[in-house]
């Protein structure tokens, strides 16, 4: 018994010594080894000001050690054309960036038209057929694809993906042409929409049990209208949530404005529809989307499918040109006096106090001794750059030569950053902008005939979703 368990003992020696790592085993497998780790250190111990930066660095915000104190305090507020707006207005923590650059795009424009003294449109009313319209285009594809396994991509992508508070100018069409529009002052925000991550994770956990039930309808063979009785159920529970906590979104009202001189328009009664019609407009087809996307071919109309809000609604559709061929148009639209929804990756190199986008704002390379090569299509394959967020481009400084300079873009983060706006360089302009939504008019011919072309189709895993 004694030798038997001194036999175990001595093999289990043995195999564990047989399986224990190497410096060769290392090297052979890719892994890191001790002796590369020696190496490490002492490379760091030799970098020069290695203790200073490690006592600074460990101790401070890497934004403030490394922002450029030369650009801190350059900020111009002087632009050749600059779009007429009054007030600021606050997304707050939400992720409606997109519905707010959309309506302030049509807010500037009704306020000049209408020579109003200030002027807001509802975003709680857009936002909550938004989020109806959405749920049901989720149920609706859940039922398409309903003869598709679990871990068809389509499907997992659907289940990911069941709702969500941000979006494109596709969705903004897609509300205000069926639903219309309303004042803020008729439909105010929430604390719901102030802060949208709740409501919409109520709804989310809501669709995605929805989901499974319809597709174990579908595999016991039910048929299509009680698929489609079942899905109205459904939705009549995602407006109950909606309306509790939006609000219940009005069908008619009475309403004017202030004027500049201070006398009020005459008092008058709408619907969301009429109301779309008197003061934006009943058609929004005359705006196009240019995108610059380098890592798609260029001169080519593309679409994102599910990219949209509802079932019948177009997708997100772009022209996709490179920046140089976008500024043109930006800049002939600023000339008119119209600005535009406009998109980029606003994280990047932004002085959020002072309300700055620069190249040059923050030397983080030179803190830590790296480089970063990386070009625009470099940036969006590896996910290290897309659109963040939307605002509305409203200001352009043109230089001697014609040529943009900087530009204003109106935010909707209160009054953060520059009084609420945002002054960009055109460089940082090349580097991070992706899309800017012009009227048609302001293209040129060349791409005027480009949008005659049927879009390619991309999935909705796209990295510029």
């Amino acid at each position: 018994m004694l030798k038997q368990l001194k036999n175990q003992i001595l093999y289990c020696i043995i195999a564990g010594a047989s399986i224990m790592p190497t410096t060769k085993m290392f090297a052979q497998n890719g892994a890191i080894t001790p002796a590369m780790l020696e190496q490490f250190k002492k490379e760091v111990q030799a970098y020069p000001q290695a203790t200073v930066l490690r006592n600074a660095i460990s101790n401070n915000s890497i934004r403030q050690l490394s922002i450029n104190n030369q650009n801190k305090y350059q900020i111009d507020d002087n632009f050749t054309y600059k779009v007429k707006t009054e007030g600021i207005t606050d997304q707050k923590n939400s992720g409606r960036c997109w519905l707010f650059a959309s309506l302030n795009v049509m807010r500037a424009k009704t306020i000049q038209t209408h020579k109003m003294k200030e002027f807001s449109f509802s975003q709680n009313y857009s936002f909550f057929y938004d989020q109806l319209e959405k749920a049901n285009l989720f149920l609706e594809e859940i039922i398409r694809t309903a003869n598709k396994p679990m871990d068809d991509r389509t499907v997992e992508w659907l289940f990911k993906n069941p709702i969500a508070d941000g979006g494109t100018w596709a969705g903004f069409v897609n509300v205000a042409n069926k639903y219309g529009l309303v004042p803020q002052s008729v439909m105010p925000d929430t604390k719901q929409t102030e802060s949208t991550g709740a409501i919409t994770q109520v709804i989310a956990t809501v669709l995605k049990e929805d989901g499974l039930k319809l597709r174990g309808m579908f595999a016991s063979k039910a048929k299509p209208e009680s698929l489609q009785n079942t899905k109205k159920e459904m939705l009549s529970t995602v407006y109950r949530i909606l309306s509790l906590s939006l609000g219940e979104p009005p069908t008619k009202f009475n309403w004017r404005f202030e004027a500049k001189d201070g006398k009020y328009s005459e008092v008058k009664e709408y619907t969301p529809l009429s109301f779309k019609e008197a003061f934006v407009g009943s058609d929004l087809s005359e705006y196009v989307m240019l995108m610059d996307d380098p890592s798609r071919e260029y001169y080519k109309m593309y679409e994102i499918e599910y990219d949209r809000n509802n079932h019948e609604g177009i997708n997100w559709i772009y022209l996709n040109v490179p920046a140089t061929e976008i500024t043109p148009a930006a800049v002939a639209s600023l000339k008119d006096g119209e600005g535009m929804y406009f998109s980029c990756d606003v994280g990047k190199q932004l002085d959020r106090d002072n309300g700055v986008l620069d190249l040059n704002n923050y030397a983080t390379n030179e803190l830590f001794g790296i480089t970063n090569t990386m070009n625009k299509k470099d940036r969006i394959i590896t996910f290290e750059s897309a659109s963040s967020h939307g605002m509305v481009l409203s200001g352009v400084e043109l230089g001697q030569d014609g040529k943009p300079m900087r530009w204003l873009i109106e935010n909707s983060w209160g009054k953060s950053g520059h009084d609420g706006y945002l002054v960009m360089t055109h460089d940082w302009f090349n580097e991070y902008m992706f899309r800017v939504v012009v009227d048609k008019k302001y293209l040129n011919a060349d791409q005027q005939r480009l949008l005659n072309q049927k879009p390619i189709k991309l999935p909705p895993w796209d990295p510029m979703y």
